[in-house]
């Protein structure tokens, strides 16, 4: 794969941070970055991935589902009866 340069600018504190976490895990500073932009993508998706399956189950049923769930509800009921 192709890399690519890129400046940015960063608070020093948080750049005094990067260096010593880079320094323990015994990597670059940029392998720092790529690894930490990874992980925010990654979490990103998974945030869009819950959001969409939150919005796939919030559906209420509508007034025919709910009536076709009651008449089922019923029916079993009545072939369950006997057999208790």
């Amino acid at each position: 794969m192709k890399a690519i340069k890129t400046a940015i600018s960063i608070e020093k504190d948080l750049f005094d941070q990067a260096e010593k976490m880079a320094q323990s895990m015994k990597v670059s500073r940029s392998k720092l970055f790529v690894i930490a932009l990874q992980d925010f993508i990654a979490h990103q998706k998974n945030r869009e991935l819950l959001a969409q399956i939150n919005a796939a189950y919030s559906d209420e049923p509508d007034t025919a589902e709910q009536t076709l769930r009651r008449k089922s509800r019923r029916q079993h009921r009545r072939m369950m009866e006997g057999e208790w």
